[in-house]
């Protein structure tokens, strides 16, 4: 069976309200990736977390590994699949993970890509500060 890494900062997060989403994920730690993060709120029953690599700061978050049937839910949850016309709000991307234990990985990621208007910065790099409805 293929096996993934990926990079997860916002609601799949332990502790996040999505994180039963990884229930048949493998933890492997904690990291941080280049970029920034932005709080999106334009509509008060939705808000959720927009990474930006191409930006200055850092993004703490954790590393899982997937499988390939784990991964094609996840794309599905962050609207990147067949559902839904392109451009997808995120898209997929591999990107270096500085590991809390040292070292890095490459792992996928799922980065905004659309504007940012409205949409507020989280200077800490940390989701789980923000999120409304933790679980």
């Amino acid at each position: 069976m293929s096996m993934h890494s990926v990079f997860v900062y916002g609601t799949l997060r332990r502790g996040g309200s999505n994180h039963f989403r990884m229930d048949h994920a493998e933890f492997v730690g904690l990291g941080k990736v280049a970029g920034a993060i932005h709080l999106i709120d334009s509509n008060p029953e939705l808000v959720f977390p927009a990474l930006k690599l191409d930006v200055e700061g850092h993004v703490v978050g954790e590393v899982y590994r997937v499988s390939e049937t784990l991964l094609k839910s996840l794309d599905a949850f962050e609207g990147i699949c067949e559902r839904y016309e392109e451009p997808y709000e995120y898209r997929r991307v591999r990107v270096g993970v500085e590991m809390e234990t040292g070292g890095s990985v490459s792992a996928w990621i799922w980065e905004w890509n659309s504007g940012l208007d409205g949409a507020r910065p989280l200077p800490e790099g940390d989701w789980l500060l923000y999120e409304p409805n933790p679980s």
